[in-house]
């Protein structure tokens, strides 16, 4: 996910993306610990989403902006 799609979406939408990306990161972790992920790389990919929305959710708390 990029970050001009990020800051596309609400307040709302970020907290349920961040709930779902840290479900799925879970999922893919007990994978990885079972041997039954396929794709390594996507552990990376979510854990980058995860700090993408986070840092963006960082800075609209702090400049006060609620879209």
């Amino acid at each position: 996910m990029k970050a001009k799609d990020i800051r596309n979406k609400s307040q709302e939408e970020l907290q349920k993306e961040l709930v779902e990306l840290k479900s799925e990161l879970f999922k893919l972790r007990f994978q990885h610990a079972t041997n039954q992920l396929e794709n390594p790389m996507k552990l990376k990919d979510v854990k980058r989403s995860i700090a993408r929305i986070k840092t963006i959710l960082k800075e609209r708390e702090l400049k006060g902006i609620q879209v």
